[in-house]
């Protein structure tokens, strides 16, 4: 497979998705070929049934490989589902000399030890994500690299997940003849995917809709804040609906896509669905008042969580506000009147938030629906990550060079060699966490065989 090609695997609880991109001559990304597949082993962003789920995913893959003409070979897959929760944590290190400048191994130090914190049985630490630092008691250091002190600390957030429900995910992976490039919690490649720059320094609630989870992220100064998943989404809307009108699955999912809408006061009484009954029966007269009153009930509970999950940031203290508001997003964004409806319980301003964010300009029209946000994401971050790997390789390659044949190294070389070097640390990220953590899966799996 060529390099600068990225697949996103988006193993949801309607739908699979598998998404090849690169990035064109502007830095944009351009899709080469989509496949989607219904996924049938998935409850709740979980893994339930390992067969049907391989199976979902092979079908995805495939669609996507015929439609780009590429084979795919490594996968960039998004990690969500109920068993994900956040917690904050503050840790510091003493320094043995303050007179040294602070670094990356001191940082590196500081990160291992929040890793180090005991979990539930299960569970393990996906993401440490440094909020603040102080060094010496002075606080709200953003950058600490450079500076001297003896006592550097920091406030953490912490994504912790089940380690057996993300194995089963690698397992999928591996018996669909792929190999597990990386890890991505969904609701930061969604983010990825639907935000600027601005909003999330302004502070901004990416809301992302799923089937059978509602994905949050808060980010305030550029900085990821707050994560929390709540185990529903759109499919408990059809759901109701399905209970509520005693119709069937299929039925419920068409009446919520075409007539749903998430405020009630918008249809008259005498606007009627006519459905057919099965084998033979009469067919069934539903209101759309009714209709949009049973989404809307379910639709507010989704809302009411959320908007809790935002208070509990602290979007009331002036400092934390959020305002960039809310940006919501996923399948479940397409409700009609869902972003009045989120407006009028929160207060906040809301839009629906389309991926054409970092998409080439003449991207097909379905990619930019808010329903591939997440895929559209993990190809960003698959690219993101090829990229960093090739740099590194290529700073590796020259140290070598310099070494084994220094007559060679030329002031070109040794420019290209800084410039690499001096690449922001926004994109060259330390090696994170979660790249440990799909090495520890990968050898994981390669043992399990």
């Amino acid at each position: 497979m060529e390099h600068n090609i990225a697949v996103g695997l988006d193993i949801g609880t309607t739908k699979i998705v598998a998404m090849i991109g690169r990035k064109n001559d502007y830095g944009k990304l351009e899709i080469l070929g989509i496949g989607r597949s219904k996924s049938l082993g998935v409850h709740r962003g979980v893994v339930s049934n390992i067969t049907q789920t391989i199976q979902s995913i092979q079908q995805a893959v495939q669609e996507a490989e015929a439609s780009a003409g590429h084979k795919i070979e490594g996968v960039t897959v998004g990690i969500a589902g109920q068993h994900i929760r956040s917690l904050q944590h503050s840790d510091y290190i003493t320094r043995p000399n303050s007179e040294t400048v602070i670094d990356e191994s001191d940082i590196d130090q500081l990160i291992n030890q929040v890793h180090k914190l005991v979990m539930l049985p299960g569970e393990e630490i996906i993401h440490v994500l440094p909020q603040e630092y102080k060094i010496d008691g002075q606080p709200e250091i953003k950058e600490p690299i450079g500076m001297h002190g003896g006592r550097l600390e920091a406030n953490f957030h912490v994504v912790v997940g089940q380690v057996s429900s993300i194995r089963n995910i690698g397992r999928c992976i591996k018996s669909s003849d792929l190999e597990l490039e990386r890890l991505t919690l969904e609701p930061l490649a969604s983010a990825n995917a639907v935000l600027s720059q601005e909003e999330k320094e302004a502070g901004v609630a990416l809301i992302d809709i799923g089937g059978g989870t509602t994905d949050l992220a808060v980010f305030k100064d550029g900085i990821i804040r707050h994560t929390a998943v709540i185990p529903f989404g759109g499919n408990v809307i059809t759901e109701d609906i399905k209970e509520g009108c005693s119709i069937i699955e299929k039925q419920a999912e068409l009446l919520k896509i075409k007539f749903g809408s998430a405020w009630p006061g918008e249809n008259k009484d005498n606007e009627i669905v006519s459905i057919p009954g099965l084998r033979g029966r009469e067919p069934k007269e539903i209101t759309l008042k009714n209709l949009s009153k049973i989404i809307h009930a379910r639709v507010v509970e989704i809302v009411e969580q959320v908007f809790l999950e935002i208070k509990n940031y602290g979007h009331e203290e002036q400092k934390k506000k959020l305002i960039a508001g809310i940006v919501l997003t996923g399948g479940g964004a397409q409700l009609k009147h869902l972003k009045q409806l989120v407006e009028y319980i929160t207060g906040m301003d809301t839009r629906i938030g389309y991926p054409n964010e970092h998409l080439a300009g003449d991207s097909n029209e379905d990619i930019t629906s808010p329903l591939y946000a997440t895929s559209v994401g993990l190809v960003l971050d698959g690219l993101k990550h090829q990229e960093r790997k090739q740099r590194e390789a290529r700073i590796e390659e020259i140290e070598e060079e310099e070494v084994q044949s220094p007559e060679t190294i030329t002031d070109e070389i040794l420019e290209e060699k800084e410039e690499l070097k001096a690449v922001p640390t926004e994109k060259k990220e330390r090696r994170s966490f979660l790249d440990k953590f799909t090495d520890t899966i990968k050898d994981f799996l390669d043992k399990a065989e």
